[in-house]
């Protein structure tokens, strides 16, 4: 699972610790794809409503396959 993580990390999908709705996917893929997370989540709303239930697969398929983005934590 480490090298899945890795890789859509080294590839910018990562779910961001701020702007996120849900699990942060869509913001994610957003961030990715240089887009506003506010239209990437109407696009994703969209294609829901053209091809039913797709998204209900992929999208936690992504929430557990997409690494939460990392933070340096400074010491105070």
């Amino acid at each position: 699972m480490e090298s899945v993580y890795g890789s859509m990390r080294q590839r910018g999908l990562v779910r961001p610790q701020r702007g996120r709705v849900l699990g942060g996917v869509v913001a994610g893929l957003a961030q990715r794809f240089g887009l506003d997370p506010w239209l990437a989540r109407l696009l994703f709303v969209l294609v829901l409503l053209i091809i039913p239930g797709s998204q209900l697969l992929i999208y936690p398929l992504l929430w557990i396959l997409m690494p939460a983005e990392e933070h340096a934590v400074s010491a105070v």
